[in-house]
């Protein structure tokens, strides 16, 4: 045994003493509560006795404050009395008919409860005795029986009585949770994320897919820590935050970090790291979730790379290249084209710059100034592909222009001009065959894929790129009918998209294709048609890139996406079932503290009283804040059921349901619109700020004003105070969960978070303008609907 196993074993020994002195405390309590109950009980046997012959509705005015069902019955079981909770819970009513109890018991329980009853015969009571009844129906229920018997003026034994508690929904609550545990432990081990869980830094428990990401089994992991594991990208950075953690002043954080696997080779992760803690703040436990990423900033790596050589490359072009977006704002530009127009100026000081106003201001370095303009309106308004436009410049150079229109799935994002300055070649002819094998030289080497093909769509040339691509030599697509050679997964969609080029028109799409190995890939296309001198089409020109590595990072999106909204799903039913969970002992320990109360008043003094009393306050509000956690997680989640909601039928609602001080008056100065929304969402928006205004006013008469403002496509409202006012300091503050001001022990701190995220969800927003002493102004937009 390591020694990080006999730490761990000496803490939980430490944990077992600890909670073995607390039961022996808790033992020690009850068995004094029992005494003084038996004691109690023995007082009671006398009145008891007299009781036995009483009608039932007698006794139903006796024990009218229990809410539980009360039985009294012989010793053979026959039912001697019992109040109206027992007549409704057991289906029959003793005055009409003899019942015998023990016709309900459970086969399964006849043995234990024979040896429950010879343990009463011998003690007197029968404390917290369990059971499986079968009622009229059929119906099994789970109770739980607290009984005592009644003796004669003999001191024996001639009847006994019991309250009897329905606890079937606890037993199966408890269940329906030990069944969450075992999903939750199987969303784990199959989780595809990596999940670790650290004990003082040592990792004590690992999931498969962190075994399978790291390469060391799991036995081996508990011999080592993630600070052993990984190198962090920001070691101190990464050191702050763990001690901080540690200190328990930071709760969780997400960092970057480099993991060393079990063969040497490293992996980038995504990790969060969350604390658990107990006593005091300090941190017992992390939690760390770890995402592999390395082939996503691969991915990355290798786009910004071909991004910087295709920048690259056409800062390096002898054509002047200017890309205009839609609104002929320039994108890019290069040395070149800055040359060719003697512009001052370098390639990153002219973008953003309007184009239009830059036409203008160069007309005068062309022969035909009017022209010029004239033309580039008439390209602009045809948007269609233009090549070859011959500009006559006045110093008697001569410019060749091409423009190309860029459009995304049917949407125009911009233009391509390109201009060559072909003064040189109308007197050289020789030279400007150079100029083309140079620039057939670039095409040929580029990263993109080109194809051209003529109007048969037979291949005429292909650069090594798109060889690599598709995986042919050269050799196998020359004169080859593309189609024949690349097989499409929707040949018929490729085979329109060729037919609108042949029309003259260029186009950007993906395409699904299978490589010569049978591979799928993903291609973007740039397809655009190649005119001849005379403008007739003759072909067209495909540039090709594969995104083959982008696309099935998008789809492991997806699934990611998908499996965490099924993860937020499954989280918020075990919040509603673990809100349920803690109702049910705050209404055991009400019930309890009444019967005390009730049981006790003649004895206890004032002091006892108050304690009860304000023993149900906090229950009270316990309950009141844990209805409050619930409804702010479904805040942001629930359904929105809209329809048409009157705000004035809710505000007089809320004037009938909340409390409002005496000295306090809600108005609404003006009638309030009629909206389309979620009524119950609604409501708590308008009860939760009113809730807080009419209880926060001191002054002798308070008032407070529900206003509205129609601002168009949104409604704005308020509620006005001339309260207490809120310092500046909160103004943000008080719309965090479990932030409040002042000592005002019935606020939960919920109410304005709830506020916030229901806003929110109708896209508006909600923000406190308030003078300390003079008032405060809520104020919230909702953005209008239509059913």
């Amino acid at each position: 045994m390591d020694n990080k196993e006999v730490v761990l074993l000496k803490k939980a020994l430490e944990r077992q003493k600890k909670a073995r002195q607390q039961a022996e405390r808790i033992l020690e309590a009850k068995s004094k509560e029992l005494y003084d109950v038996s004691h109690h009980l023995r007082e009671a046997n006398s009145k008891l006795e007299n009781l036995l012959s009483e009608k039932s509705s007698e006794l139903d005015g006796v024990f009218i404050n229990i809410i539980d069902p009360y039985v009294v019955m012989d010793l053979q079981f026959n039912v001697i009395n019992m109040n109206r909770s027992a007549k409704e819970f057991f289906g029959f009513d003793h005055t009409v008919k003899v019942v015998n109890l023990s016709q309900f018991v459970h086969p399964d329980y006849f043995s234990y409860t024979y040896e429950s009853i010879q343990s009463m015969m011998k003690v007197g009571t029968l404390v917290n005795y369990r059971v499986k009844l079968i009622l009229n129906g059929g119906i099994e229920k789970v109770v739980q029986i607290n009984a005592s018997l009644i003796y004669d003026k003999n001191q024996m034994p001639i009847a006994a009585q019991g309250v009897v508690r329905d606890i079937t929904q606890e037993d199966e609550v408890k269940k329906l949770v030990s069944e969450q545990k075992k999903q939750l432990d199987i969303i784990v081990e199959n989780s595809p994320l990596g999940i670790v869980l650290s004990l003082d830094g040592t990792i004590v428990k690992a999931n498969n897919a962190f075994v399978n990401m790291i390469g060391y089994s799991e036995k081996e992991l508990k011999s080592f820590s993630l600070k052993e594991l990984s190198e962090p990208e920001s070691l101190n950075s990464e050191a702050r935050l763990m001690e901080q953690m540690n200190h328990g002043k930071l709760d969780s954080f997400s960092a970057v970090k480099k993991f060393i696997k079990k063969n040497g080779s490293k992996i980038f992760a995504k990790t969060r790291i969350t604390a658990i803690s107990q006593d005091q703040g300090k941190t017992d436990y992390q939690v760390a979730i770890i995402e592999d990423i390395s082939k996503e900033l691969e991915a990355d790596r290798k786009l910004k790379a071909s991004e910087n050589r295709l920048a690259a490359l056409i800062s390096n072009l002898q054509t002047g290249v200017l890309l205009e977006d839609e609104d002929r704002k320039i994108a890019l530009t290069n040395q070149m084209f800055c040359d060719l127009f003697q512009i001052p100026a370098t390639p990153d000081q002219l973008k953003g710059t309007d184009c239009s106003t830059s036409a203008k201001q160069s007309k005068i370095y062309f022969k035909n100034p009017e022209k010029f303009l004239n033309r580039i309106e008439e390209i602009l308004a045809e948007r269609k592909i233009v090549l070859s436009d011959e500009l006559e410049m006045i110093d008697g150079r001569v410019l060749e222009r091409d423009f190309i229109p860029i459009n995304n799935d049917g949407d125009y994002k911009g233009h391509l001009w390109a201009y060559h300055d072909v003064t040189i070649s109308k007197n050289y002819r020789k030279k400007l065959e150079a100029q083309r094998e140079k620039y057939s030289s670039i095409i040929a080497n580029m990263n993109l894929g080109i194809v051209e093909v003529d109007n048969q769509d037979i291949i005429q040339m292909v650069n090594q790129s798109f060889c690599e691509m598709s995986g042919f030599d050269e050799d196998e697509l020359l004169g080859q009918v593309l189609t024949d050679v690349i097989v499409f997964e929707n040949n018929q969609f490729f085979t329109e998209m060729t037919n609108r080029r042949l029309k003259g028109k260029s186009d950007s799409y993906e395409v699904e294709v299978f490589n010569k190995q049978k591979n799928k890939k993903h291609w973007l296309i740039s397809g655009a048609p190649k005119f001849s001198d005379s403008g007739s089409v003759i072909g067209s020109i495909g540039i090709h890139l594969d995104i083959t590595n982008q696309k099935e990072l998008e789809l492991q999106k997806e699934k990611l996406v998908a499996e965490l909204e099924n993860s937020n799903q499954g989280l918020q039913e075990y919040a509603h079932i673990v809100s349920h969970d803690l109702k049910s002992p705050l209404r055991s320990i009400s019930a309890l503290a009444t019967w005390l109360f009730e049981d006790y008043k003649d004895v206890l003094g004032e002091g006892g009283k108050q304690n009860l009393e304000l023993m149900q306050e906090k229950v009270a509000s316990m309950d009141k804040l844990i209805h409050g956690i619930l409804e702010y997680s479904t805040a942001n989640s629930s359904e929105l059921d809209d329809s048409k909601v009157d705000l004035n039928t809710i505000i007089s609602n809320i004037i009938e349901t909340i409390y409002i001080p005496e000295h306090v008056k809600l108005i609404v100065p003006k009638t309030l619109p009629t909206i389309v929304a979620d009524r119950i969402k609604i409501y708590q928006v308008f009860q939760n700020i009113i809730g807080n205004a009419v209880v926060h006013i001191e002054r002798e008469i308070g008032v407070v004003e529900v206003l509205f403002k129609d601002l168009g496509d949104q409604w704005q409202f308020t509620i006005n105070d001339n309260g207490v006012g809120i310092p500046e300091e909160y103004h943000k503050k008080i719309f965090e969960i479990f932030q409040s001001i002042g000592n005002n022990e019935g606020s939960t701190g919920i109410g304005l978070s709830i506020v916030k995220k229901i806003v929110e969800r109708y896209n508006g927003t909600v923000w406190v303008n308030s003078i300390v002493g003079e008032g405060t102004q809520f104020h919230f937009t909702i953005t209008k609907n239509e059913i």
